[in-house]
């Protein structure tokens, strides 16, 4: 059996970047209660890690809600951002606040804050209970319509002269296409801002790319994660491989691969390369593989950080 390493895959640069202004926070306030405002990106592993360092996660419905259960100390607001709201309050309280925001989201604040001052009406594709289109929607509450799906765009009743359209950021490329192509149909005047970042753009186009040749895909990652989740999504869609999510190598089954000649691995944007490492070990060990590196070239070192954008 082949195991094929499917690039890029792992970290991206904005899941980087907030594990790293965890642990530096961590490292400078070891006297002090520090607090995760919601899971600083969407895996277990890595939330484990800093509870071992005595970082405490605050989960609610809302962050606002989670908000009220900090009084002291730092407060890490998470990589999916959140809402002006959120920052004022956490500063009204007098506490020491760490921006984890990815840039990428960042940008999609911004663009919505200035969409809004302008007067438009903006509709926004992202996941309902999703923690970025809560930071996202809290920029515009007014302005912004929240969609999923084309069926939520034939409810839409739009009256302004200016419409927009954005993204959240870690959405199936396709799906999404699907969603703006029916808006353009129903609001021919309609300005389009994808925002869907490079790194899951790329992972899924990769993804998508190699299953073609493969048996059967193993994605790695939580099923918290919405970037993860795409990418066993669109395996089966658009490849028409089977595909499957795990959190460690403790969830393979042998049964997946009873016939499987050529196995693809990938992972989410917030899954520790040491964690994908274990899972290919274990399919190499399922037979006498022949490792494969997508592309042909050798994976660098930090092949596991790939490019953009947090779970």
């Amino acid at each position: 059996m082949e195991v094929v390493k499917i690039t890029p895959r792992g970290y991206c640069h904005g899941v980087v970047e907030a594990i790293r202004a965890l642990r530096v926070t961590s490292e400078q306030h070891p006297d002090e209660p520090v607090a995760m405002l919601g899971y600083l990106v969407h895996n277990e592993h890595v939330t484990r890690e800093f509870a071992d360092r005595g970082v405490r996660l605050v989960d609610a419905g809302s962050r606002l809600e989670a908000l009220d259960q900090v009084d002291s100390g730092t407060v890490v607001l998470t990589a999916h951002g959140v809402s002006p709201e959120v920052k004022e309050r956490a500063l009204a309280k007098g506490l020491n606040v760490v921006d984890a925001t990815c840039t990428d989201v960042i940008r999609t604040h911004e663009l919505v804050r200035r969409l809004g001052q302008e007067g438009y009406e903006i509709v926004y594709i992202g996941r309902r209970g999703h923690p970025e289109p809560e930071g996202v929607m809290g920029e515009a509450p007014q302005a912004l319509h929240l969609v999923e799906t084309v069926a939520d765009v034939e409810q839409l009743e739009l009256s302004s002269e200016k419409l927009a359209v954005t993204t959240q950021t870690t959405l199936s490329v396709w799906d999404t296409k699907a969603v703006i192509d029916r808006l353009r149909e129903r609001f021919p005047r309609i300005e389009v801002h994808n925002e869907i970042c490079n790194a899951t753009l790329e992972r899924q186009e990769a993804a998508v790319e190699t299953a073609a040749s493969c048996d059967v895909v193993v994605v790695v990652g939580s099923s918290r994660s919405s970037n993860t989740k795409r990418l066993v999504q669109v395996v089966k869609e658009l490849a028409h491989r089977p595909a499957y999510l795990v959190d460690t190598a403790a969830d393979l089954r042998d049964e997946w691969f009873e016939s499987a000649q050529r196995v693809g691995v990938t992972s989410g944007a917030s899954t520790p390369s040491q964690i994908t490492r274990e899972v290919i070990r274990t399919l190499e060990q399922l037979g006498e593989p022949r490792v494969a590196s997508l592309r042909g070239a050798p994976a660098p070192s930090a092949q596991d950080s790939g490019s953009k954008q947090p779970d």
